[in-house]
């Protein structure tokens, strides 16, 4: 077991723990110094047992409100599930008729017609105007 110093509101300690697990032992380590920075900012030198029960208890209250807020999210998925299971299984809604106007035949060949005509028109125009 390899023996990792640490260092907790200005002290140093040391820790043994398990082989690859000198990261999160120093993870710790540093959220626990940071509370008790802040304790000793705050009320000064602090005995080294009563600084770490409360930098401990600092990290406890973090750790409870983190669970509550995780809890409020996990029932908040849940419902989400429970109204996404629901709506799954719903039979489809019924196809709506969508009605799309049509031109009869007729009246698409007589407005052809119409359009041949003035395109007709415009060229004689054109060749007059141009003629002159």
């Amino acid at each position: 077991m390899p023996e990792v110093a640490i260092s907790i509101g200005g002290r140093t300690f040391e820790v043994a723990c398990q082989d690859g697990e000198e990261h999160y032992l120093h993870a710790a380590a540093k959220m626990l110094d940071t509370e008790a920075r802040v304790l000793t900012d705050q009320i000064g030198r602090v005995p080294e047992a009563r600084m770490l029960l409360m930098a401990g208890l600092m990290l406890a209250d973090k750790t409870a409100a983190f669970e509550d807020k995780t809890r409020e999210q996990a029932d908040v998925i849940a419902q989400m599930q429970a109204e996404l299971e629901e709506l799954r299984a719903r039979p489809a809604p019924a196809p709506q008729r969508v009605e799309v106007p049509v031109i009869p035949d007729d009246v698409a060949d007589s407005l052809a017609e119409i359009a041949a005509r003035a395109e007709a028109l415009a060229d004689a125009v054109e060749e007059k105007a141009g003629g002159d």
